[in-house]
């Protein structure tokens, strides 16, 4: 396998809130639905030069030659997603590129570039198109007038501050809310993954495994034997670039933090930041079994 280094414009194309979808219309029209938005999505790409690189569940990763062509299709996917309404229902997507070297082998690519662009559509809100002040830089000047700077980020592979801009792909701008410029806007960055452990077994939550599920049942991801332990005890997922702890139990969860605190999450969340242990369904002073171990993993979560 020949790995070789090019220089493009990345991009994911997400579909917006697609678990309510699901949750609302069920399986079946959900997926018709998602498929028409995806398909739309597709048909937009050999107009600009761009190609798919793969289809990760609801969303789409591609690649173009510049940053012009890249902002046009992102701009383009909008306005058709908000316009025709694909499978008959108003679903929006957001979207996220940027462009610089990536590596490509067997027609994939990776890198940081990748993992940025990533970042970004998880950064982004329904019917939002976010990018870096690299495809801003690149971009012609017709183009230019079309993004505007809304944030301050520090994107993987960087070591000081970016601006993450805004692609205004709508003509009417008259809604559009005003940008304050006074105050520094860090938005959180690509903290890395998180590493959750119990005994031997050792599972990631990162953008491809969203999240997962701890309890006493034969199908949660770490399997707690406790009679504290509730079935379905407790859940962690990433939201947006976080990742949160959700309690379901009876007993509630005991969540020791890296300052040494404890904390009992009954039927809430808890933001999971930095090393900590989670007890099920009593405190540490008890001496629990079973301790699950959480840890960040400094790789990136949206590496491809």
């Amino acid at each position: 396998m020949v790995r070789q280094t090019h220089h493009m414009a990345v991009m994911f194309a997400d579909i917006s809130d697609s678990t309510s979808l699901y949750q609302k219309l069920g399986d079946g029209a959900a997926r018709n639905i998602v498929n028409a938005c995806l398909e739309m999505v597709n048909g937009v790409l050999a107009r600009y030069d761009g190609r798919l690189v793969k289809t990760i569940g609801d969303e789409v990763m591609c690649v173009f030659p510049d940053a012009d062509r890249a902002v046009l299709a992102a701009s383009d996917m909008q306005a058709q997603v908000s316009a025709a309404r694909p499978g008959n229902y108003p679903v929006s997507i957001h979207i996220g590129l940027h462009c610089g070297p990536v590596l490509v082998e067997d027609n994939d690519v990776f890198g940081d570039t990748v993992n940025v662009a990533a970042y970004l559509r998880a950064a982004a809100t329904a019917e939002q198109i976010l990018t870096t002040d690299a495809v801003e830089r690149c971009l012609s000047a017709a183009l230019k007038t079309c993004v505007r700077p809304i944030f301050n980020a520090v994107l993987k592979g960087n070591d000081h501050e970016s601006k993450v801009f805004q692609v205004l792909w709508r003509s009417d701008r008259t809604e559009l809310t005003d940008v304050n410029l006074q105050p520094s806007k860090m938005i959180p960055g690509d903290t890395g993954a998180l590493l959750v452990t119990l005994d031997e077994e050792r599972v990631r939550v990162d953008q491809w495994r969203s999240g997962i599920v701890i309890g006493r049942a034969k199908d949660c991801d770490l399997i707690v034997s406790d009679v504290y332990a509730s079935r379905r005890h407790l859940s962690i997922k990433l939201v947006r670039t976080h990742f949160y702890l959700f309690d379901h139990s009876i007993n509630g969860t005991f969540v020791s933090l890296g300052s040494g605190e404890e904390v009992h999450v009954l039927r809430r969340e808890l933001l999971l930041d930095g090393t900590g242990q989670i007890h099920v369904g009593r405190s540490r002073e008890e001496r629990p079994p079973r301790v699950i171990n959480f840890e960040p993993d400094r790789r990136s979560m949206y590496r491809v």
